[in-house]
This record gives C-alpha cells, structure tokens and sequence, in this order.
C-alpha cells in the first residue's frame, strides 16, 4: 500500500480499530485531502570537520539523489494540511571540533500546490546548538528517538543491538508522563509495554 500511495502522490493509513478508523476518517481527514505542500523534498548538508559520521533513520524508499534536490522533474513527497515529516539523523561528532562551527544544514524544497511556484528554504546548526543530553532534548524529539529505536528493535536492525525493549519502555512511559494530553503517545507508550510482557 506504501508503495501504491508513493506512486499516486496518495496517502495509506493501517486501521486495526474502530477508533483509528475514526481518527483516519473523520479527524483526519482534512489532512489527508488538502495539500498544502507538493513535491517536498529534505536535503541535510554535513559539515565533515565536525561531523564524523552520520546515518539517516528510515526513508530508504524515499532518497532522492543529491544533484534531483533542486530538479523540479523529480517527483517528491505531498505534504497535508495538519501532517508534519521528521526525519531522524543519528549523528557523531569528530573529536575535537570547533562546537561554534556548522555541523550541518538542511534545506527544504517545495512548490505551492496551486501555483507551482517553488520555495526554498534553509538553515545552520552548530554542535553547541544541540542538546547536552537525551532527556535535555524537547520531549517531542525524544518521542521520535524513542519510536525509532523501538522500530529498529522490532526489525532486529544491527544498529539496535545495544538496545531493549526494557529501556525504551522507561522512556516511553517517562515521555507519556509528559505528554499525558497526548492520546497517541498514550498508545505508543502502551504498545512497548505489552511488547516488553510479551518477551517475558
């Protein structure tokens, strides 16, 4: 179905509940029928004096080669009205590097859905730009961090192999602490859980 939907500029959403099918279908909705932004595209730029080595999480069915970042003939992503993209980078800084120079810099490309017109757009993060520490990050990036090595441990990916489920079930549970408005971080929370019980 992924696939299906990259091909028609479409979307797809796994309904195994009444209540996700209500959230898909009625709240939802407006997201998934209003683009807002056509052929979308990400581009993260390191800076190899301060980044060492990196590696993108996921999106392996989405890379678009760096020279098509700025053909417009390549199609992209759509993106909805209400819908955000996060794309997760695992990162490792050199030894020694200037904390104030440019780790990286990531670009956004897009086109208005109804004029074509195309928007560029970009920005710089120094090392000392980023967080001390995991739990001194913003909750919502940890939630990210958090669902993506759970992810990974599920694929029993190589990079998951100093990982568990036990661990990612603390930050689970510590993030849904605080973000308890959050239904769908209540759920993801409960999810590690039961995963965790299972393996017992």
């Amino acid at each position: 179905m992924e696939q299906l939907a990259d091909q028609g500029d479409g979307n797809y959403a796994y309904i195994d509940t009444l209540d996700e099918a209500e959230r898909v279908f009625a709240d939802k909705l407006t997201a998934i029928i209003f683009t807002i932004a056509k052929d979308a595209k990400i581009q993260v730029e390191f800076n190899a004096a301060v980044v060492e080595r990196y590696r993108l999480l996921g999106y392996e069915n989405r890379d678009v080669a760096d020279e098509d970042f700025r053909n417009d003939a390549v199609d992209a992503g759509e993106i909805g009205a209400g819908h955000s993209v996060t794309a997760l980078y695992e990162v490792k800084f050199a030894e020694n590097s200037n904390p104030a120079e440019t780790a990286l810099t990531v670009r956004v490309r897009y086109a208005d859905p109804e004029t074509d017109e195309v928007t560029e757009i970009e920005s710089s993060l120094a090392q000392q730009d980023f967080a001390d520490s995991f739990t001194a990050a913003s909750l919502h990036f940890q939630l990210a961090a958090t669902v993506a090595e759970y992810a990974e441990i599920l694929r029993e990916s190589y990079w998951a192999k100093g990982s568990s489920l036990a661990s990612v079930s603390e930050d689970a549970n510590r993030i849904a602490h605080g973000l308890a408005q959050d239904e769908n971080v209540q759920e993801f929370a409960g999810l590690v859980n039961t995963a965790v019980s299972l393996m017992q």
